[in-house]
């Protein structure tokens, strides 16, 4: 199958895809999130870092195994092919591009805009936001908003106008969002064992660092939650299979990508998390989150630059999604199928990108902006009864959609190994059904309409999704069209 598509990128590319499109706003607040769920137990949330980390070396494991084996467009998707069929790999297609993708690029656009303006807010204390009541809401703002389609379009502008430049912008923005984290991750472990907790230097008294990870309760039944927690920090890598077209040398660099990829994601959370617990105290960091921490270590001034740092770590998960959004119908439509195949399959000869498979994608993940800013603006009323998190509810559906294609998998390669047949596809059916379950017990999501707290009716957030889906899923189903290339 021919792609119209240059092999124009390297392993480093395919490792900032990984860790790009990994390591985003997410890591700065899991700290918090972890020590919430284990009671400040510092020790259990190392444990549940380590846990939530092997989880996604299975998944990813399990297809470096497929990366070795198929190579054409989308790799997702090419893998949905080879192990089910071509109706399958269409509607996991289909999925990818209208739904789970788009949706979360929409929430990066928007995650970008909030901290920007949240940086500003720090340099400037008289910066006000004129669309709320309290001076400065950058969560729900309309500016934020009106900020979050802007820096989609320019992402969106550097993809389509060249894609060389896009691999930069993603190379730069990965190694730039890792400076704070390593800023913080060393700094924070010195600070931590040479001051005490009430950040005077350590004379008689415990280091700080000491005393939070001595404090170990040894309660089993808060690691799972805490496990849990860490599920989505984990979530993205999957979207680097997208460009493995594109990929020179795929079958070697691509899987040797995603397990180095895996390697620095988990290396990093997990410096960072020890890192973050040398800087403040735990009671700190449960209820005012890890730029307490910035501020202790490096002091106000680098502390209030954090947020900078985020927005520019939210700009290459941003870019990192759209890379994989853009080029979804183009991965449809070379299969000859789905809407307006030879429109979608075009690839302008100037840039190298298929234009208007770019167009298509903006559009999409413009629709999801819309949603999700009505989804924060209104969330109590009639809307707040039906909306649903975009950003969370499709991983639900994507890693319940690996499961048949590992199974399959173990079904049609029978001149494999055992190891690579067997034991890694298994391992990928573990780490999915976790995900799964992990989503549900996270959330409380459950399919069917779920009484609120009392005097406040009903709420039926994943009904309102499963609805969307099924909506989306089926005009795709209609609009199929399977046809034969033409020789």
């Amino acid at each position: 199958m021919a792609t119209g598509l240059k092999k124009q990128y390297g392993l480093l590319m395919a490792i900032c895809m990984v860790v790009g499109t990994v390591v985003g706003s997410g890591v700065f607040f899991k700290a918090q999130a972890i020590l919430e769920k284990t009671e400040g137990d510092m020790p259990m949330g190392i444990i549940a870092w380590i846990i939530g980390g092997a989880v996604m070396i299975f998944c990813v494991l399990a297809f470096c195994v497929m990366a070795q084996r198929y190579e054409k467009v989308n790799g997702v998707v090419d893998y949905a092919e080879a192990t089910i069929g071509s109706k399958y790999a269409y509607m996991m297609g289909w999925f990818t591009t209208t739904i789970y993708t788009p949706a979360m690029t929409s929430v990066l656009a928007w995650l970008t805009a909030r901290y920007f303006l949240t940086f500003l807010k720090s340099v400037n204390p008289d910066f006000m936001l004129v669309s709320t009541d309290q001076g400065f809401a950058p969560v729900s703002s309309s500016e934020t908003f009106l900020l979050a389609g802007f820096i989609l379009i320019f992402v969106f502008a550097v993809n389509t106008l060249s894609s060389k430049l896009a691999g930069k912008l993603q190379i730069s923005a990965t190694f730039i969002k890792l400076i704070p984290l390593l800023l913080m991750a060393v700094g924070g472990i010195i600070y931590g064992l040479s001051h005490d907790i009430s950040g005077a230097p350590v004379e008689d008294a415990t280091s700080i660092l000491v005393s939070n990870f001595g404090t170990s309760k040894g309660n089993i039944s808060v690691l799972f939650g805490a496990v849990v927690a860490t599920a989505f920090a984990y979530e993205g890598w999957i979207l680097a299979t997208s460009i493995n077209s594109e990929i020179k040398n795929s079958k070697r660099n691509l899987p040797i990508a995603l397990v180095l990829g895996g390697i620095i994601i988990i290396a990093i959370y997990l410096f960072y998390y020890i890192g973050v617990a040398g800087g403040a105290t735990v009671e700190t960091l449960q209820s005012d989150g890890a730029t307490t921490a910035f501020t202790n270590v490096f002091g106000n001034v680098i502390g209030n630059i954090l947020n900078l740092f985020v927005s520019v770590s939210c700009l290459g998960t941003l870019n990192g999604l759209l890379i994989g959004c853009i080029r979804g119908m183009y991965s449809i439509s070379v299969r000859n199928m789905g809407p307006k195949i030879k429109l979608m399959k075009q690839v302008d000869p100037a840039s190298g990108m298929p234009s208007n498979s770019c167009i298509v994608g903006l559009v999409i993940v413009a629709a999801w902006l819309v949603y999700f800013y009505g989804a924060n603006l209104a969330p109590t009323g009639w809307f707040g009864k039906f909306n649903f998190d975009s950003s969370e509810l499709p991983i639900i559906t994507i890693y319940a959609l690996y499961i048949p294609m590992f199974i399959m998998f173990m079904v049609k390669e029978k001149s494999l190994n055992p190891l690579k047949r067997f034991v890694l596809p298994m391992l990928g059916i573990i780490g999915s059904g976790f995900m799964v379950f992990a989503a549900i017990y996270s959330h409380g999501y459950i399919p069917y309409i779920t009484a609120k707290e009392a005097g406040q009716g009903f709420s039926c957030p994943v009904l309102f999704y499963l609805i969307v889906f099924a909506v989306i899923m089926g005009i795709g189903l209609i609009l199929m069209k399977p046809k034969k290339a033409k020789e």
